[in-house]
């Protein structure tokens, strides 16, 4: 009887199939990320008077970095001995065979959008932290779709719980309930974007830049920070470690972000691109 209050999960992680080509949940979804980022990306620019010009580049820009950041994070920081042997090395470049890394991808995407700021940004008056104000907004609902995709796959569960809520992954062979930190996740990363959509619809003129990054970077991996010690290990060597190797990549993101919060109303520069551009100061 009690086997009734948990949730059998058996969904087929492909949804339908093109001849022998199988479309994935999950794919679907990470695609959902992207073109809700480009509608959110699109609003963003036409309220501060932006050019729609850098759409575009934009857009590829952000995909690639995604995708080869968190392929190369998780090769780099679960699994170095296997993607770097002289057998396996060449399946770092087949990220359909599994294994994506959020740090990766995070790392990944810095780097691009400081290059695309120094590219694209001086013709526009916009600066690398204006690009992650509003970039960030956009990857909270994207982080909900993929944490939504590894649930369809049936991966990147939690620990054996008794709480009614708890899935009996089948697919894995599983035959205990596990904590379904996938949606727990996918539901953090939703709350927060929901924060910071409204903060940006109802105070961007009152917000200094800098503003919504930071607390991005605090409410996306403090809640990552916590959600990990419900989680099994990813890759065995973190099974002997106090914190796993998620815990360990957060607290940077979580430090830089507190002190961006503090940075952002020390320099007070307006978090609105036409603000700044006419060398207007936060309150």
């Amino acid at each position: 009887m009690l086997d009734l209050l948990f949730i059998h999960w058996h969904v087929d992680p492909v949804l339908f199939h093109i001849g022998s080509f199988g479309i994935r949940w999950y794919s679907l979804l990470f695609a959902a990320g992207f073109v809700a980022g480009w509608y959110l990306f699109k609003w963003f620019f036409e309220r501060e008077g932006i050019s729609l010009k850098l759409m575009d580049p934009l857009l590829i820009t952000l995909l690639v970095a995604t995708i080869v950041g968190a392929r190369l994070g998780h090769c780099f920081f679960y699994e170095p001995s296997y993607y770097l042997s002289a057998e396996h090395w060449t399946e770092i470049f087949m990220p359909w065979k599994g294994g994506l890394a959020s740090h990766g991808g995070a790392i990944a995407l810095l780097l691009a959008m400081w290059w695309f700021a120094r590219k694209y940004g001086k013709s526009e008056g916009i600066d690398f932290l204006w690009i992650m104000d509003h970039l960030c907004i956009t990857v909270a609902f994207a982080g909900c779709c993929i944490r939504l995709g590894n649930l369809f796959n049936s991966e990147i569960y939690g620990d054996v719980t008794t709480l009614p809520w708890g899935f009996i992954f089948d697919l894995r062979g599983e035959t205990e309930p596990k904590h379904p930190t996938q949606l727990y996740e996918a539901l953090s990363y939703l709350v927060l974007g929901l924060f910071l959509v409204r903060m940006y619809a109802r105070k961007l003129d009152w917000t200094p830049r800098g503003f919504y990054f930071g607390a991005f970077l605090v409410g996306c991996f403090g809640m990552r920070f916590l959600i990990e010690f419900i989680k099994e290990p990813q890759v065995g060597f973190e099974e002997s470690m106090a914190l796993n190797m998620g815990q360990l990549l957060s607290i940077p993101f979580i430090l830089a972000g507190a002190a961006l919060l503090i940075f952002a109303f020390v320099k007070k520069t307006p978090a609105r691109a036409s603000l700044a551009r006419n060398g207007g100061r936060f309150p």
